[in-house]
């Protein structure tokens, strides 16, 4: 889309119901798709319009609603006290419309509706002086629940009727309003004000301004969404996950076809933005969360997340491993069941090992730290090998202290570092020492109590009763 703000469209977008069939106190629209919240992604798609103005309409969990948008300072907040209806809803911003604006309402419980779609339907308004009404609808196979587009002998638009209100034979009719409409400002105007709730469910219906439009002699268009799904609301939690399923599949569609390879892209879940290089492959139950950048021929095994990182060209990520807030560079290997925790940094060649958590920690080009470890707060120098079993003591139960260990030191298995402390270069920790205090360059550290064997010794045995 253009960058240049369309000065004449307002978009306003509906999100004060209560979604009492999502069984939840949380306000309907923030319930998550794709990690995002489902009104995020209708904000999302109207910026891509670069619309003059941001409205949401909100009601129920209006403060939560708020807080969890609290960084958008571009959307104008307007209060539905009392939910009469998506014509009372749209009652409610009439003041703030500016008079030669085209306003675009949507919903902030149809979330995979398309700047694509929405371009064209606000060009149908753009390129006409006389037309004040555009609608959105929809061919449905079924119909069921949908208001329905009552056409005349010419096929122009009449009316809308909701299913509760409509007669048998108008209940076959398959085509349907999806909600979604663009109306002029001054026409909403004139048409809002004329809304009664006259109806099986005495609510204000916005649909009922077409009729009006018509009545006014107007002559409303009609086009219709790219896809199907586009217009889609979300009322209950099967239908959310019916949503997530389509947009983790054009998620998935659109990265094998920038070339990553996939074991099943029915089994992958992208929550955020994913940049992949050139023969990267992604194992089945992946999930990628945030922003991540995968160089080339990087290959990430099953049940792995990776979240906010970015990962250098020929690394492994091999099963059960997770990643977040870290920067690993080329030809690294981690896992399997390995978690590397926010801070962290991989330098050329390292390898962080099955069973091994490190968080905060720069391990430095070709070290190792293969197994069963925890290194916290530490910088490691290049050829550095960690034994099995081995702890930075970084926490002393009120403050957090660093460890810092020099190039080529090798440390034994089961060694507790106490930080702070620091191993020089060339250095070597002997097994099952706790270290306190610094070990110079090319020293030997060995600090563990004295072995003692006892002869003749009785083993304890199991009593009777």
């Amino acid at each position: 889309m253009s960058e240049m703000i369309n000065s004449k469209l307002h978009v306003v977008v509906l999100a004060a119901g209560k979604g009492t069939r999502m069984q939840s106190d949380k306000p309907k629209v923030i319930h998550k798709l794709a990690g995002e919240p489902m009104l995020g992604h209708v904000l999302k798609t109207a910026r891509e319009l670069n619309p003059v103005k941001l409205t949401v309409v909100c009601g129920h969990g209006a403060e939560e609603l708020k807080t969890v948008f609290s960084g958008s300072e571009d959307i104008h907040w307007v209060l539905q006290k009392e939910q009469l209806g998506t014509g009372h809803a749209v009652k409610q911003v009439l003041a703030d419309l500016g008079r030669e604006s085209n306003v675009l309402i949507l919903y902030g419980d149809v979330p995979l509706i398309s700047a694509y779609t929405l371009g064209n339907l606000v060009e149908v308004l753009d390129s006409s002086d006389r037309d004040e009404l555009a609608l959105l609808t929809v061919n449905l196979d079924d119909p069921k629940g949908y208001g329905r587009i009552v056409r005349g002998a010419t096929g122009s638009v009449l009316k809308i009727v909701e299913e509760k209100d409509a007669s048998e034979s108008i209940r076959q009719i398959k085509e349907v309003n999806t909600g979604i409409m663009l109306v002029k400002a001054e026409a909403l105007q004139r048409w809002i004000p004329k809304l009664t709730n006259s109806n099986q469910q005495n609510e204000f219906y916005l649909t009922d301004i077409v009729g009006m439009a018509v009545q006014d002699g107007q002559e409303v268009e009609a086009i219709q969404p790219s896809q199907a799904y586009e217009v889609d609301g979300v009322n209950n939690r099967i239908q959310l996950s019916r949503l997530e399923r389509i947009y983790q599949k054009n998620q998935a569609d659109q990265l094998m076809a920038k070339g990553l390879a996939m074991a099943d892209p029915s089994r992958f879940d992208l929550r955020g933005s994913l940049e992949v290089g050139k023969d990267c492959f992604v194992d089945i139950n992946a999930v990628v969360e945030g922003n991540v950048r995968l160089g080339d021929r990087v290959m990430v095994g099953p049940n792995c997340i990776i979240r906010n990182s970015e990962i250098g060209s020929d690394t492994r990520i091999e099963a059960n491993s997770i990643i977040e807030d870290s920067r690993i560079e080329t030809a690294c290997t981690i896992g399997p069941f390995a978690r590397v925790r926010p801070g962290s940094l991989l330098e050329q060649g390292a390898k962080v090992g099955n069973f091994v958590e490190i968080k905060k920690a720069h391990v430095g080009k070709n070290s190792k730290i293969n197994h069963l470890s925890y290194v916290g707060d530490a910088e490691l120098g290049e050829d550095v090998n960690v034994g099995a079993g081995t702890i930075t003591c970084n926490y002393d139960g009120v403050n957090k202290h660093k460890t810092q260990i020099g190039h080529r030191v090798f440390v034994g298995s089961n060694t507790a570092l106490v930080a702070p402390v620091s191993v020089g270069d060339d250095a070597t920790i002997g097994a099952g020492s706790v270290v306190t205090r610094e070990v110079g360059d090319g020293e030997l550290a060995v600090a563990r109590s004295k072995q003692r064997n006892i002869s003749g010794w009785d083993r304890p045995t199991k009593n009777k009763d």
